[in-house]
């Protein structure tokens, strides 16, 4: 059945990269609001200036480095797929991603 799915693989192989990157993003986007729930509660009786920093630390800074430090690793690893089965682990992700996010009523 792969090999049914190599030219639809081969197409979307070029850009890898940029699919990686919105894989990751997708995926920080679904827990980003169970890791800031977690901080806010963690982070309740602290002073207002602390909790601010980390907030900021959390999503400007780790939310960033997880994308750009993970995004070359995803894409190095799809980049090793033969291209059928690296065309069906995407478009599997993205879906379900889209039902993880149905799920949580995030869409």
């Amino acid at each position: 059945m792969f090999e049914y799915l190599d030219p639809a693989g081969g197409y979307i192989a070029p850009y890898l990269s940029e699919i990686s990157t919105a894989l990751i993003a997708c995926a920080l986007v679904m827990f980003g609001g169970e890791i800031n729930t977690s901080l806010r509660r963690l982070l309740r009786a602290q002073n207002f200036v602390v909790r601010t920093c980390v907030f900021i630390l959390i999503n400007a800074f780790g939310y960033g480095l997880i994308i750009v430090k993970a995004t070359p690793y995803l894409t190095r690893t799809l980049s090793q797929l033969p291209y059928g089965m690296m065309f069906s682990i995407v478009v599997m992700s993205f879906v379900a991603i889209g039902l993880w996010a149905q799920r949580n009523r995030q869409i």
